[in-house]
Formats: structure tokens, sequence, C-alpha cells
């Protein structure tokens, strides 16, 4: 079957350009890895012995990243329903994190601790139709929200790709409700056209009792 002009352009486009011609001299598995890096270069997310969580991390651009910036010190757990290669400095869990079963998996790796960040560049498949698709990737971020709530520190971070359109006001709320800061960040390596943002959420409010529901799941188990 023939390639449609759009998908032509689309291809044309992605071999030209700047990130990804980059992310293969330097190693890195997606043209991704450099929105994370700009934004931890302004707001000094990734440090050496955190421990984090990157969720829907497949093909691993951003795992690579924050491996490299946490060490040996730090604790970097890969989640995706798809399968990934191996990572150095990262561990890969694959499953859907929603699933009991595989919240334990996580909570072995993390030893029962909290976690100082999540990290979310997840997306669904989109179709070109706004109707379609804003609701399918809100409805990610809303999982990765919730799965930061369970698993944070108090004092954690939060950072996700979110796509401009309905909820993203409600989406902002609930975030000003759980964290003392909300930013907005538009990395260069984020295309202009894209209606992706994201939102880096710092000093979560969660007490001590809310995150302890990470370890009673250690002990239950």
């Amino acid at each position: 079957m023939a390639k449609s002009k759009s998908s032509g352009r689309w291809l044309q486009e992605h071999f030209n350009d700047e990130y990804v011609k980059r992310s293969q001299v330097d190693g890195y598995r997606s043209r991704a890895a450099y929105k994370l890096i700009e934004i931890n270069e302004k707001d000094h997310l990734l440090r050496p012995g955190l421990r984090i969580v990157d969720l829907g991390a497949a093909p691993g651009g951003w795992t690579q990243v924050a491996a490299q910036k946490v060490g040996k010190s730090g604790v970097v757990v890969a989640m995706d329903i798809l399968d990934m290669d191996p990572v150095v400095g990262a561990t890969f869990l694959r499953g859907d994190f929603r699933e009991e079963s595989v919240l334990e998996q996580l909570l072995t790796l993390l030893g029962g601790e909290p976690l100082d960040l999540v990290l979310s560049d997840m997306a669904p498949n989109m179709s070109g139709m706004s109707a379609v698709d804003i609701p399918k990737a809100m409805f990610l971020v809303e999982l990765a929200h919730d799965f930061a709530r369970q698993t944070l520190k108090p004092g954690g971070d939060l950072l996700m790709k979110v796509f401009q359109g309905d909820g993203f006001d409600q989406l902002l709320q609930g975030l000003r409700h759980d964290f003392s800061t909300v930013l907005t960040r538009k990395p260069k390596a984020s295309r202009g056209r894209s209606r992706e943002v994201y939102l880096l959420a710092r000093k979560y409010r969660g007490s001590l009792v809310e995150v302890a529901l990470i370890s009673s799941i250690k002990v239950l188990s």
C-alpha cells in the first residue's frame, strides 16, 4: 500500500528533526529525552540518591536521563504495559500500575519506601480528533496524578505530560490542592504545533498517614 502524503511528510520531518538526530548521536532512545533534560536544567528535579518511578516509560528515553542523574545511590523504576529493553541503572517492571499485583512488585523494589519523584510522559495513540484524543490523554494524566498521591513522600514532586483541552483547568485545581506549587513547562524539544505541555507539581502536601498506604500494602503482603 502506498504511503499517504501526510505520513510521508511526517517521516521526512521526523528524520530531519534536530532532536532525533541528536538522540542518535547521544545514544538516547527517543527525542523525548531532551524534554526532560531541558526541564531538569531549569528546575533541578533530578539529583543523586532520589527514588523515582517513570510511568509509561517505553522506549526508555526519560528512564535513561533519570538513571544517569540519580546515579548508583538512587533508585529508578521504569513501568510500562509494553516491553522495553533494559536501561543501565534502572529496573524495568512490566505491567499496569493500577493492578494490585504490579503495585506490590513495585513496593518490593522500593523496599516499602515512598518516592521522591514521579515522572509521566504517557500519551495515548493519537487519532488526530481532539474530541477523542483529549479525553484519552486526560484519563492517563488522572491515573498518574492518583499514582503520585499514593506513592509520593511529603515534599515529593510530579512531572507529567498534559494535552491542553477539556478538563485542563480542573486538573490544575486538583494539583494545586495536592501540591504547594504547579508550574507549566513547554520545552523546546516539544513541537510547537503540539498541544502538549508539562505540568511540574512540587512539594506534595500529603501526610505520612496518607503515604503510609505504600507501607501498609507491604505489611499485608
